[in-house]
Parts: structure tokens; sequence; C-alpha cells
């Protein structure tokens, strides 16, 4: 038999920004502990509002099955004395478990005999079960601060207000946060804020939105103000901006959803329009409004917990409380205009970025050196990088970064806009900070490229060279996301660079500022990050190492790309395997040896048909390869190197490496080194044996 389980604590105003984590680690823990149980049930319904987390199990086991289990006793012989009679051993083991000592039987268990008994263990009620497994669902989830309210010594996120716990038509009875758990639930705060009393568990989520004007279900809600929200910028003419994350918000904030659409005053416009959408979103928790062309629209879209009889005073009252925000956006901006990047500039003289590191004006001139440098070697403009570097963090200086942070990039682009810079310097100061998470757009410029890079580089080896690398879930300064935007930049963008030169180049910059021994300490940290970066994409981890096994390719980011993306495919060759079990044992050869073999191969002491049938495809594999490599066209390489198969193989059958004439095995031996060179100009092929 079955039953639906119905548990619903109400609380006050949930954490907004928690509520979706919060309801996902309460449900989970639950129906862990049902299925660690043994308790079979259907699907498992969340729910999560601003004032209640609730979960409905459909068809839940009435009762554990019984379970057949053995249970081992003492050795035989402590259970019998010489008489053969049973010992206190013997007996109290067949009391606990509510047997004669006759009713137990007897098992080898390889160390000697042992009493065992065969029982049968009934299984318990669900109704027993739940209440332990909600409090501890309850006590597990993941609450940075706990409060307390009232009087009462128990602690939860927010004030907990009533518990409702129903299998079926029945009450579990329970207590929990000083609650004790019933069938009456209440509905919204404004609209229906009196009592419902369930009857039973499976009409939950209709009578709460029927009765209680709340639609708990949160993915419905979610969808509800997605939907409305687009239906109303459709309205207005444009596109409503919905940002995944404030979506989340606003679904948490409300139990009833209602999209109105306001209006602001024109001439806010003049404004960036990402400081008045950053207004918008993170103050009001407002959506915005784009026009076809991208430009935002004097519009906004407020999500109402109230479906109101004068929504036009609804929306009256958000437009007034708005406008003060808007205005102070308007006065930052204004302010800020009044002074040049330059000039904001000179106060990052007073603003230090590290310690030990020197002020955001120290980092910038490092930057604005080390943009020039790589620009040269991109085909940018250097002189731009360089100015573009100089200028780079000038905006953290201005009012409008300092009242919303996410403006920073942003504000210099349209100050450099406004006072004439060139363009690629104008799109660098936004450019520098991607990309900003996984997945994010990348530099498109050469300046911004060559920007975004210098900064990342000049962060790494900085906090590096002074020792404060990250560790474990530490990473304060962002070295992770800095290397992984570094590794996209280049390889994406398909630049030439040596990354092992520029980390040199940072670090000549920083001087005694660091310890410049620790730079290796950050090239290694990349390598990790190449490991990271490959193994998201699918790529076998054999394959990554054999490739980070030769340095030049860990050196140049695009070469390691187009190497072990060629490895990756030569893989799946029917000949990987062999030669990568030959490049093994090539390997084990050679590195037993005392001294390097010879540097080159005498045709003369070549006795064997095999081995001048492998030295000839070798040598002529050198040559074909060359002009390959030059060009970066590993797969080529490789493909040719696939067909040494079949005279490594014919080597190893026929030749004994180890020849007792000494130039004869020296011979064969500079053979071996010279097939593994080979392959080593792609990656360490040894590495790709199962």
């Amino acid at each position: 038999m079955s039953r639906d389980l119905l548990i619903e604590l109400g609380t006050e105003e949930l954490p907004p920004k928690a509520l979706a984590s919060l309801s996902a680690a309460l449900t989970d823990e639950f129906v862990r502990q049902l299925d660690e149980a043994g308790l079979n049930h259907g699907n498992v319904e969340r729910f999560a509002a601003p004032r209640r987390l609730a979960l409905l199990v459909r068809d839940l086991d009435e009762k554990q099955a019984d379970r057949d289990i053995e249970r081992q006793g003492p050795a035989v012989q402590a259970a019998f004395d010489s008489d053969r009679n049973p010992t206190k051993a013997a007996q109290g083991f067949a009391a606990s478990l509510g047997l004669t000592v006759d009713q137990l039987g007897r098992q080898d268990t390889g160390k000697g005999e042992r009493l065992v008994a065969q029982i049968t263990e009934k299984g318990k009620s669900a109704a027993e079960l739940v209440p332990a497994f909600f409090t501890q669902a309850i006590q597990k989830l993941p609450i940075p601060k706990r409060m307390r309210w009232g009087k009462r010594k128990v602690q939860f996120v927010r004030p907990a207000h009533w518990l409702v716990a129903l299998f079926g038509d029945e009450v579990i009875p329970f207590e929990l946060l000083d609650l004790q758990s019933g069938r009456t639930s209440y509905g919204h705060r404004f609209h229906a804020p009196g009592a419902i009393d369930l009857a039973t568990a499976g009409e939950y989520a209709q009578r709460i939105e029927q009765d209680g004007h709340v639609l708990a279900d949160f993915d419905r809600r979610k969808a509800m103000i997605e939907e409305q929200t687009l239906a109303a910028g459709k309205k207005a003419g444009g596109v409503a901006q919905i940002d995944p994350d404030l979506l989340n918000e606003v679904t948490a904030l409300v139990e009833w959803p209602e999209a109105l659409m306001g209006s602001f005053d024109d001439d806010f416009l003049r404004v960036p329009q990402e400081a008045l959408i950053s207004a918008m979103e993170e103050h009001q928790k407002y959506f915005s409004v784009l026009d076809a062309d991208g430009k935002l629209m004097p519009r906004f879209i407020t999500i109402s917990n109230i479906q109101s009889k004068d929504p036009q005073q609804v929306i009256h009252g958000n437009e007034k409380v708005i406008r003060p925000r808007l205005a102070d956006a308007a006065f930052f901006y204004d302010n800020d205009c009044k002074r040049t990047l330059a000039q904001h500039a000179e106060g990052l003289a007073n603003v230090v970025f590290q310690q030990q590191l020197g002020t955001v004006a120290d980092k910038c001139q490092r930057i604005g050196s080390l943009a020039a440098v790589i620009a040269g070697q991109i085909g940018g403009n250097a002189d731009n990088a360089k100015l573009a570097g100089e200028l780079s963090k000038a905006d953290l200086n201005s009012e409008m970064v300092g009242e919303f942070d996410t403006m920073q990039g942003i504000m210099g682009f349209y100050l450099a806009q406004r006072e004439g810079q060139p363009d690629d310097v104008a799109k660098a100061l936004y450019e520098q900070y991607l990309p900003r998470f996984a997945g994010d757009t990348l530099p498109q410029s050469k300046t911004g490229m060559a920007v975004s890079l210098a900064d990342k580089i000049d962060t790494l080896v900085g906090i590096f060279g002074i020792g404060q690398k990250p560790s474990g879930t530490k990473d304060p300064y962002a070295l992770r996301r800095a290397t992984l935007g570094v590794l996209r930049i280049i390889i994406e963008n398909e630049l030439a660079l040596d990354l092992r030169e520029l980390l040199d180049q940072a670090a000549a910059q920083l001087g005694e500022r660091i310890d410049a021994n620790q730079v290796e300490d950050a090239f290694d940290f990349i390598k990790g990050r190449y490991r990271a970066i490959y193994q998201e994409q699918g790529i076998a981890t054999p394959v990554i190492l054999s490739v980070l096994a030769i340095d030049e390719a860990c050196r140049k980011p695009l070469d390691f790309d187009r190497r072990v993306k060629a490895v990756a495919a030569f893989q799946q060759r029917e000949e990987a395997q062999a030669l990568a079990a030959a490049n093994k044992r090539v390997s084990n050869i050679l590195a037993k040896l005392d001294s390097a073999p010879p540097e080159e191969i005498d045709g003369a002491l070549l006795e064997d048909e095999a081995e001048q049938t492998l030295t000839n495809m070798v040598v002529a594999a050198f040559e074909q390869s060359y002009e390959l490599l030059e060009a970066g066209d590993y797969a080529s390489v490789l493909e040719m190197l696939a067909d040494l198969r079949e005279p490594v193989d014919a080597f190893f059958d026929t030749v004994m490496v180890m020849a007792e004439d000494e130039a004869v095995r020296n011979n064969r031996l500079a053979l071996l080194a010279f097939l593994r060179d080979l392959f080593l100009n792609v990656a360490d092929i040894s590495l790709l044996q199962e």
C-alpha cells in the first residue's frame, strides 16, 4: 500500500537568493533518506515560495518491507563448555534476539565455526520514520547564519510559523522548531491570509493556489514570470531583457506574480544604458526593455506580488521609486564626465592593489608595457595597447563604478569614447575583463586581447611571486578563472604567443617585489589549467598528459591545442596502441642507459633487414615531417608515423637490441633514440598505452 506524503514548513519571507538552493537541498536530503530506508515512492514534487518550503512524495510505501537478515554470534568454541552446555555468551546472544540457543545455527566463516541466527527484521512504518528524516533534512540545510525569534531557543534561517505533515489524509504527528505538525496551511499574506485546512496531501498545490492565492511551485511561477515579462516587453514594442539570476530572485520574492509595465523620463537615456539597467536590476529588481537596435527604451517591467484592483497606482508607485535611482546614476555620470580618464587615473596612486605588489597605478603601468609587447607580437597597435593598459583601471576611481561595481570597464569605454580616444583603446577598456565566466565572449580587438592578457598575466605572476598561490577552495584573486581566460584568448583567437616568455617578462617588470623563482610554479599552475580545459571537452586524460610531457607545447597554448587534438584523433587509430607500447618499451630501454647513445646512425653497422627498413623509414619520416612540424600540422605528422607500426613490430620481433657487439648495440640504441625523438616532436605517445 502507498499514499502521498506532504510536508510543508511555513515561515516568514525566506532569503530570495537562497530559496531555490534551500528547496533543492531539503528535498534531496529527505529523498536520500527515504531511498536509504528502502521506502519506495513515485515522483517527488518540491515547492518553494517566499513563505514556505514544501515537498510532496507521490505513492510512498506505508512501511518498509520485512528483511531476512543473518546475525553472527560467538565462536562455537566459546559458545559451549566441555559438556556441550551453552555458555553465557551463547545464551546472551540468543536472548538479545529473542531466541533460544536451540534456534541458532552454525556457520564456517573460514576462521572457525560461529553461531548464527536467521531472523526477520520487521519493517517500520513510513509515519514512524518521516519525522526524523525531515528533521535531519532541515538541520542539514546549507544555512550560513541561523536566527532565534521570540523567546524560543530553536534556530532557523527565518522564523517558522506552521508545519503541515499529511500522509494521505492522516496527520503525522511530530514537533519541529517548536511547531506541532497538523493539516493547516496559510495562503497569500495579502490576498488570502487565513487558514487552509487540507483534507489530503495530494490536494496541496491546487488548494494553495485556488484558496490561498499562492503558486507554490517555483518552476511554474518562474515560467509564468518569464512569459508575462516577455509579453509585456513585446507589447511595448521591444524585447524584455531577462537575466537568469534576476529571474530566480524575483521568482523567490513573489507568491502571485503579475507583470506591470512602467516608464521613466527619456532624458535619462543619455546615461550609459548599462548603468540604468544595473540600477533597475540591482536596486529595484526590474526587467529592462531594449528596442530592435539593442538600445534601452524608457520602460521597465516590475513583478508585483499582488493582483491589484488599481494596477496604475502600483505602476505609479514604482515609477516614483525608480526616478531617484536613475537620477543618482545621471548625477554620477555627469560628474565623471567632468574629468578625463587620465585625471581619473591619477587617483589610482592612492589605491593599493596588493601591499607587496604596489598600487593600482603601478599595475596599470605594468599592464601598459606588457600589452605593448603582446600587441606587437599579434599584429596589433603597440602604442594604443600601451595607452589602453595605462588607462585600464582609471574608471575604478569614478563615482559611477563606486556605486555600480558592474560598470568597471564599461564606464571606461564610455569615457574613452566621449574624449575621442581611438576606437580600439575604448573597446580595450571594456574587453580587458573578458572572459568574465566560463563560456563568456572573448576580446575581439587586438588591443583588447593584449590588455586582457597583460592584466591577467601580471596578476598571476605577481600573486604567485609573493607566495599566495591558490590552495583548495581558496582563490581570492580568481587566478584559476584568469588562467583559463588567458588560455582561451590565445587558443580561440589563434595567437602564436609564447606564454612562458610572457611570464618571464611580467616577472622582470615586478623586479624585487617578487621571488622570480616562483614563476615556475605559475607555469605549472597553467599546465594544470590545460588539463581542466581539455577534460571538459571530453579529451581523454592520457592524451592530455602525452602533450603536457612536451615543455615546448606547454609554452605555446595554440601549439598545445593543435597537438592535443591531433593526438586525440591518432588515439582512435588501430595502430595507436601498438605504437604506444613500442614507445613505452623504447623509453624504458633508453632510461636504463648510463650514457646517451650516439647521435648518428652508422649504416655500415645495420646487420638485420628489419633494422635497415626501420632506419630508412625513420630517416625519411624526419625529413618529411620537418615542414609539417613547422606549420603545426601535427595531425599529418602522426598520420605519417602510423605507417611505422609494422617496421617497428618487425624490429622488436627479429632484432636483439642489446647485441654483444658494443658498436652494433650502440647503433641500434641510436636508432631507438631517433625513433623516440620522432614521436616526441608531437607528444609522448608512450603515455597512451592502456
